[in-house]
């Protein structure tokens, strides 16, 4: 990437969990642009862990004003399958999976492709818990923002 691009690229890490899964969960995204960098996070307290990683993506792309260009870590397969592999396949056959069965978290995939479709979007995947230092900081602030809910 030319520093011009770097200089105009916004890059997020997200990460989303459940303990137990099912059970309550935590997303967050970290967003960082021209070295500001603004961390979000939050909680529900029955929820899976597919759909935290689904709403920490959603999150962080609607939290976004304007169009840009966006490199997007996660360490969930699922969601960068999900954005880059099945979804086409999804929308043509009415929300439906290979099954005939009704996609799972479409509410959350709807909202995905919406807040994904003014922006240029590279889905990178990441693998967790493997000392990359903006991955652990959306693990710690995921696992907080749950904590805190069960806190109370």
């Amino acid at each position: 990437m030319d520093s011009e691009t770097a200089d105009s690229t916004v890059e997020i890490w997200t990460d989303g969990g459940c303990k137990p899964n099912p059970g309550p969960g935590g997303w967050a995204a970290i967003l960082k642009f021209k070295g500001t960098v603004k961390e979000l996070s939050g909680a529900e307290s029955e929820t899976t862990n597919n759909r935290m990683e689904l709403t920490a993506a959603a999150e962080a792309l609607t939290a976004l004003t304007r169009p840009c260009t966006i490199i997007l870590h996660t360490d969930s397969e699922y969601l960068r399958n999900g954005i880059t592999r099945w979804h086409t396949g999804w929308v043509r056959k009415n929300w439906r999976n290979a099954a005939g069965d009704p996609v799972k978290n479409m509410d959350l995939w709807k909202r995905i492709l919406a807040a994904a479709s003014t922006h240029k979007i590279d889905w990178r995947w990441v693998r967790g818990h493997s000392g990359n230092a903006m991955n652990e900081r959306a693990d710690q602030l995921a696992t907080a923002a749950r904590e805190k809910l069960l806190a109370g």
